[in-house]
């Protein structure tokens, strides 16, 4: 089978899906709804119903066809739907599916809104910092030639990184696409690392966590509503969360119920990972037979959870990168001030 290296954006995924679940459930045949939307498609989408189809028209499951499409349905998606197939629930689990592409969207877009206000003050702060370098320093740096006058060190240093900038510009610019470069490689080689070092930072590691508890407990509950096996389904959900800790314990606790062990006292040997609440609700689910259910509401704990830490660390990066960008640029016209000010002090003083 061949794979296609393609994605699509979350609107096209959940109109795909949506549309799909709304026509199955009608009752029309899985063909006919096939046909119907791909006449009216475009595009990438098109392409997806197109291989749809085809596989179709072979025998071929939906699972086995969107299987095709690794970046566009990921192997939980591929998972649930196959799990759907066999239990003849395809039209339910579709809705499942886009109910959750559609919270885990929105759940993309609070972090992306989060880290827009300080992508937003690096971007302002390093074109008025290279505003001041090429264009105010260099005018002043002429007059204080001109003048003969002694300079204080942060000012020649700050005439010097001008300079170097104006005169050497193709180099700078050389040195700083190599250091993109090198990042890159880094980050492609060295991801863990990097991933362990930034996921260590202490206001970060908090959220990462919950971003990882808030994915698990929703792909679980998608993939236990779906019929999917429970050891299965954690195997499956250990690949998709960020942090290595999390992964660990999920297949720690995934060989436990192996051993006849409940997923519960699992979580209970992770020595404090997972919240105590987490725990009794999982607990409580187990006993009473509904852990999808109990996976659905620790779900949505954890993502009221998520909102109020970034609207906290929001709430305090704001202000620290005002005070860091006020500080650096009050800096830099203090410094270019300095020397005029001991100017006009010689001037009066005569």
């Amino acid at each position: 089978m061949k794979t296609q290296r393609f994605s699509l954006s979350n609107s096209e995924k959940i109109s795909l899906v949506s549309n799909l679940a709304t026509m199955l459930s009608a009752g029309i045949p899985i063909l006919e709804v096939v046909n119907s939307l791909y006449e009216d498609a475009k595009g990438n989408p098109k392409r997806v119903l197109e291989a749809l189809k085809d596989d179709l028209i072979q025998g071929k499951h939906v699972s086995a066809s969107f299987a095709q499409f690794p970046m566009v349905f990921d192997a939980i998606t591929v998972n649930v739907l196959k799990a759907s197939e066999e239990a003849g629930t395809l039209d339910i689990t579709l809705k499942d599916l886009k109910e959750n592409i559609r919270k885990e969207m929105e759940f993309s877009d609070k972090i992306k809104s989060a880290l827009l206000y300080p992508i937003f003050i690096v971007i302002v702060f390093t074109a008025v910092l290279l505003l001041v370098l090429v264009v105010v320093i260099p005018k002043i740096a002429i007059v204080f030639e001109k003048l003969r006058t002694p300079l204080p060190l942060p000012t020649r240093i700050l005439i010097f990184v001008s300079t170097i900038l104006l005169h050497y510009t193709v180099f700078v610019v050389g040195a700083i696409a190599l250091g993109l470069v090198g990042l890159i490689l880094l980050f492609r080689t060295k991801r863990n690392v990097v991933f362990d070092i930034l996921f260590s930072l202490p206001l970060i590691s908090n959220l990462v966590k919950e971003i990882d508890l808030t994915r698990f407990s929703r792909n679980l509950f998608l993939l236990l509503s779906s019929g999917l096996p429970i050891t299965a389904a954690l195997e499956l959900i250990a690949n998709v969360v960020i942090r290595k800790d999390t992964a660990r314990i999920i297949r720690t606790s995934r060989d436990m119920v192996l051993s006849g062990k409940t997923l519960s006292e699992g979580f209970r040997v992770s020595k404090g990972y997972f919240p105590t609440i987490m725990i009794k609700l999982v607990e409580s689910g187990e006993k009473t037979g509904s852990l999808d259910k109990s996976m659905q509401e620790i779900s949505e704990y954890f993502d009221y959870q998520v909102t109020n830490t970034l609207k906290t660390l929001t709430a305090l990066l704001e202000p620290t990168m005002l005070v860091i960008v006020g500080v650096v640029i009050g800096g830099m016209m203090l410094v270019v001030i300095a020397p005029i000010y001991g100017l006009i002090s010689q001037v009066s003083v005569r």
